[in-house]
């Protein structure tokens, strides 16, 4: 396993996560946590390899020069806690397994902690959504585009969860039905609930609708990785999400899905729905979130 770290730390961190690794209560992780924490490690590495250096040798000038890449500044305090919480995980291993000597990540735990109060909600502003749901609508260039721009709108025209698009079934869609709407089937404490689709990702959605069922795509998954069919990534989704929105001018909030759900929710109260409608239409069993939004509006 020793050598593994060295020749292939890629299937080496797999197969410590699957087998050996827990969290600070000892408990195994979860099979979702696990694919995240897989996405992470692997996108830490490629950082690594870019700067020439790899998981037995990295130090905190390494880690330093992460926290400046363009996808890490985009990272919430949450998304950076956990990062130097996985780093220090990693490392504590590797010194035990006698593949590293060091841990460079272990006094930066003293400089990170998890937020105290809950941050302000980001949203894109009226002038911002509409230029971005402009920016959806000239064609594609590509596959890989129309994938992106489909990704985007659905998040901006129906407020769901990045875990919600990832779950997301062909027979899910449906642009052509009148009105347009897309349907979450229920999941955990959620209940199933049906989304009308906002007018400017009818098109777009119907675009990608049927040019994925041309696809040799293995499964029924909405959006996957090409051609292999496995789910999309948070990172992923990240990515996308933050090009898009460069792309726009937004560069000033967090470059998330969640901002897209928080952008939908001020759009619907905005235009005069109740608290409780959007919170029905967001799958929220309270009202919590749409007080919030509420408060930004009423602040402007």
């Amino acid at each position: 396993m020793n050598v593994l770290w060295r020749s292939n730390p890629t299937l080496a961190y797999r197969d410590w996560q699957t087998r050996e690794a827990a969290g600070a209560d000892k408990r195994p992780f979860s099979a979702r946590s696990i694919v995240q924490h897989q996405a992470m490690f692997e996108h830490f590495r490629q950082h690594l390899v870019a700067r020439g250096t790899t998981v037995v040798a990295f130090g905190a000038d390494d880690i330093e020069a992460f926290w400046r890449t363009a996808d890490a500044r985009t990272y919430t305090q949450t998304t950076r806690v956990r990062y130097v919480k996985l780093l220090d995980r990693l490392c504590r291993h590797l010194v035990f397994a006698g593949v590293r000597k060091d841990n460079p990540a272990a006094s930066l735990l003293k400089s990170v902690r998890w937020p105290d109060d809950e941050p302000e909600p980001q949203y894109l502003d009226k002038g911002l959504d509409r230029r971005l749901q402009a920016h959806l609508q000239p064609p594609a260039e590509g596959l890989a585009d129309l994938r992106s721009r489909a990704i985007v709108a659905l998040f901006l025209a129906t407020g769901v969860t990045a875990a919600e698009a990832r779950a997301a079934r062909v027979v899910d869609l449906h642009p052509d039905a009148q009105p347009p709407y897309f349907r979450v089937p229920a999941h955990g404490p959620r209940g199933a609930r049906t989304v009308h689709l906002a007018g400017f990702a009818v098109s777009l959605l119907s675009d990608w609708l049927a040019r994925r069922q041309t696809l040799p795509i293995d499964g029924d998954l909405l959006f996957s990785l090409l051609p292999d069919g496995r789910p999309i990534t948070d990172m992923s989704f990240g990515r996308i999400v933050a090009a898009t929105l460069t792309a726009v001018g937004a560069t000033n909030v967090e470059m998330s899905p969640r901002t897209l759900r928080n952008t939908f929710c001020r759009r619907q109260l905005l235009a005069g729905r109740t608290h409780d409608d959007v919170s029905q239409m967001l799958g929220l069993t309270s009202n919590r979130t749409c007080v919030r939004i509420a408060a930004t509006i009423d602040k402007g």
